[in-house]
């Protein structure tokens, strides 16, 4: 089949998983064309070169460590209209020796009004949907209420009435919504290839690089050994090693360390999970599904959730990692061989469905569900 797969360029989230996708359905034979931006499309072009296509993209606007509603719904507005004109263009373009027959999605906005457009099968693949089509199964704080309702209205307002949902997550809980497949995050073949050991350090990964005092606050507990990744620097700081990015050494340091302290991010706490890794995990500020990523953790028992980084916190993580770690050990995932046999069935069922070249009939609602 002819695939259009959109992909968001914030952050390289989005990007790691969808390369993986985009591998395997390349390997199965169909023909694929990527839309991204910004360091999604630098790396995705890299990966795939003349398949990809770079656009206008969304971006968060930030006020310190948190995410400013406010500023990223003014950006939002003011850019929307030109980078519209900007992609259908690029849309027109690529309509000259390509013809999509379905478009795959990772939470990218683009791809869906194409597919909208052009009456296309919308398929979904992405962790944030879990949001809006499934159950929460823990209490949301009075502080995250607000959090809560505006990322549930933002997701269900992402590629509604899709052909389905394939949502990728570490934890499960009880669907609200039909169309909809729970499956093992998409982990990249070099994790699924690394054989985790039990070194003496332990991974800190800080994605906000304006928290100057992690290094000090690192050494206060001079018995452990950190290497910390997200500052770019090549430093020792006694018990403390601030490492330079390299995906190489980030990956044989993930894979031999005791434990993974970080962010509410989805990609390493699914990798970190994968490998048996204890977890602390600290969320971004307004990102309540970071906060859910976080919570999740430390109900599923494999490791804590604090709202800052603190010495204390730090030593209450580390006392419970032998807990954590019989825990985690139960965790099983054959790879992604989940999502890949789920996928392919959902294709070859679109495909005998519909004829090349006739209309596949879609919802013309463009609000959320």
């Amino acid at each position: 089949m002819n695939i259009l797969y959109g992909v968001p360029g914030e952050g390289l989230g989005h990007a790691t998983r969808s390369k993986v996708v985009i591998g395997h359905l390349l390997a199965q034979g169909h023909e694929v064309c990527v839309v991204s931006s910004s360091r999604a499309y630098t790396m995705l072009a890299a990966a795939f070169p003349g398949r990809v296509h770079e656009i206008r993209g969304f971006h968060l606007a930030y006020n310190g460590l948190a995410v400013s509603k406010l500023r990223t719904a003014a950006l939002t507005l003011r850019t929307a209209p030109a980078d519209l004109r900007i992609n259908f263009a690029k849309y027109r373009e690529m309509l000259c020796d390509f013809e999509p027959e379905i478009v795959i999605s990772d939470f990218e906005s683009f791809s869906y009004l194409f597919a909208k457009v052009r009456r296309l099968p919308i398929i979904s693949i992405d962790n944030m949907q879990i949001i809006s089509r499934a159950r929460l199964n823990v209490p949301v704080p009075g502080a995250e209420r607000g959090n809560y309702t505006l990322a549930k209205s933002i997701v269900r307002a992402k590629l509604p009435h899709s052909r389905h949902y394939f949502v990728t997550t570490f934890f499960d809980l009880p669907l609200a919504k039909d169309d909809t497949t729970l499956v093992p995050p998409i982990i990249r073949p070099e994790i699924v290839a690394a054989r985790p050991t039990k070194g003496s350090h332990v991974l800190v990964y800080q994605s906000a690089t304006t928290q100057q005092n992690l290094v000090p606050l690192l050494q206060q507990l001079p018995d452990q050994e950190f290497r910390v990744y997200g500052f770019n620097k090549q430093e020792n700081h006694g018990n403390v090693q601030l490492c330079a990015f390299s995906e190489a050494g980030f990956i044989a340091d993930l894979a031999s360390c005791r434990a993974v302290v970080t962010n509410g991010g989805f990609s390493l706490i699914s990798e970190a999970v994968f490998l048996h890794k204890p977890i602390c995990a600290i969320p971004i500020p307004a990102q309540f599904e970071q906060w859910l990523n976080a919570a999740e953790v430390e109900k599923m028992g494999y490791g804590r959730h604090f709202e800052a980084i603190t010495a204390d916190n730090l030593r209450a993580f580390l006392y419970g990692l032998v807990t954590f770690e019989t825990t985690l050990a139960s965790y099983r995932q054959q790879g992604n061989d989940v999502l890949f046999a789920q996928l392919d069935q959902m294709l070859k069922e679109i495909g005998t469905a519909y004829l090349p070249g006739e209309v596949v009939p879609q919802e013309a609602s463009w609000g959320g569900e």
